[in-house]
């Protein structure tokens, strides 16, 4: 017994501090030397392990970002009447939409193969930024044609200089979402924080302007010449810094180009659906209860979507951790779950008790309409925590079908229920549709958990 005490700790006390002890076998000093390096290590270990340490940075980056753009929508709405402030929004989501349908979701491909792309990087994101601006540009201009049909309240977009500053800031977004991808899978998320940082103080300042000049479409001009400032600014950081750096330590070779495509069609349907869901509804809003009323629901909807931001940023780490080490999927897996749970829990307390004060810095008229959709859609992104982390095991083990089947399911859930309880309950409809659909599909992943995600190994260290 004592011989296999020696064995076991002979190399500890090499490295050990010479204690006073007489006895030549390991003495108590050594033990209580090798608890204190333990306990240490236990202690720092967590803190700078990347796969927390890059969610909480995405976490404050959409955080900070969410903050300066509620600061954005307070000043349009004591800039702009409530009309404007609908029909503006309305705009953007299609943009958003747009911009997702052309983008073929590369930005997802850029947080999944930019870490293993090596030299090739440079010539991989270049690829993903020309594909996804020319598509999404194409989409925009389909959209203007067909405006009188599917979203006769957008009809001043078809206006000469509205039409091409239409095209351009939707091209120009799948750029923005791109960027983000890239400097997510180069491990630079603080750029990600400045890059958002950048483009909500940009856009504010530009709107102040556009108000003082009385401009009546300055909610869109200001979010456009911002998001103009935040894609230089990063893309000249991206391509001078961090690509260079990623050249230099190259370990790898490129990814098979039909293991990409196959993987960016795959993930490209299943979020298509996803951000369809996210923009079709507004425009349902807009169209059976006016501007006014998505005006409300819009601005609730901002505030909620931060907590779904929240759980995809960290779920963007997950995916860049495993796809570098993907024996520890199932460890860095349960270990998101539980903590992004955490996370968002908190969150959702505070929103849901301060709802009404968050609100009436909007105006008196958000608080009194949009405070039951808010709270209700804040406790759907509950639910929503669990569905985020399948879809990114799913993007790690490259599951394609489960991807897809996964985020098309809750899409058509929440279509399908704010179809049906739109027009009986209004907003509040609204927001149960979202925590009814995310509920419908939490509930059966968390009991088939074990299948889907098994206990890691305990190996003995």
């Amino acid at each position: 017994m004592t011989a296999g005490l020696s064995a076991r700790t002979g190399s500890t006390r090499q490295t050990a501090r010479p204690c006073s002890c007489p006895e030549p076998l390991p003495c108590q000093c050594s033990y209580l030397t090798l608890l204190r390096a333990r306990v240490r290590a236990a202690r720092v270990v967590p803190v700078r392990e990347p796969l927390l340490r890059n969610g909480h940075i995405l976490v404050a980056s959409t955080v900070l970002a969410a903050a300066l753009g509620s600061l954005f929508w307070i000043c349009a709405t004591r800039w702009y009447s409530p009309d404007v402030v609908g029909r503006s929004y309305a705009a953007l989501s299609a943009a958003t939409l747009l911009s997702a349908l052309g983008s073929f979701n590369l930005g997802n491909v850029l947080v999944r193969f930019v870490p293993a792309a090596g030299r090739h990087t440079r010539r991989l994101v270049l690829r993903c930024y020309a594909v996804s601006a020319g598509a999404s540009a194409l989409a925009a201009g389909v959209f203007l044609l067909l405006i009188p049909v599917i979203a006769p309240g957008l009809g001043y977009l078809r206006e000469p200089i509205l039409a091409g500053a239409f095209v351009a800031a939707t091209a120009g977004y799948s750029v923005f979402v791109l960027q983000d991808g890239a400097l997510t899978g180069l491990r630079r998320t603080g750029w990600v924080l400045g890059e958002n940082a950048l483009f909500a103080v940009a856009k504010t300042g530009m709107l102040a302007v556009c108000a003082l000049m009385a401009i009546g479409t300055g909610i869109l001009v200001s979010w456009s010449a911002g998001l103009v400032v935040a894609i230089v600014v990063t893309n000249v950081v991206l391509f001078r810094r961090a690509v260079p750096a990623q050249h230099r330590a190259d370990r790898t070779g490129a990814p098979a180009p039909k293991r990409v495509m196959r993987y960016a069609m795959a993930d490209y349907l299943g979020n298509l659906s996803s951000i369809a869901a996210y923009s079709i509804v507004p425009l349902m809003v807009l169209n059976q209860l006016g501007a006014e009323q998505n005006a409300f629901y819009s601005l609730s909807w901002i505030i909620a979507d931060t907590l779904y931001v929240a759980a995809f940023s960290m779920g963007s780490s997950l995916v860049v951790e495993a796809a570098r080490a993907p024996e520890r999927l199932a460890e860095h897996a349960r270990r998101m779950l539980r903590h992004t749970g955490l996370l968002l829990l908190g969150g959702t307390a505070v929103v849901i008790v301060a709802a009404p004060w968050i609100l009436k810095l909007f105006g008196p008229g958000y608080s009194e309409n949009g405070t039951t959709v808010l709270r209700l859609m804040v406790l759907s992104a509950l639910p929503n925590v669990v569905l985020s982390v399948a879809i990114d095991v799913c993007r790690v083990r490259r599951a394609l079908p489960w991807l897809i089947a996964l985020q098309f399911t809750f899409a058509v859930l929440v279509i399908t229920m704010v179809g049906i309880l739109l027009p009986a309950f209004g907003l509040t409809g609204v927001g149960l549709a979202w925590l009814i659909a995310g509920s419908a599909i939490a509930l059966p992943l968390l009991v088939a958990l074990p299948r889907w995600l098994p206990s890691p190994d305990r190996r003995p260290r």
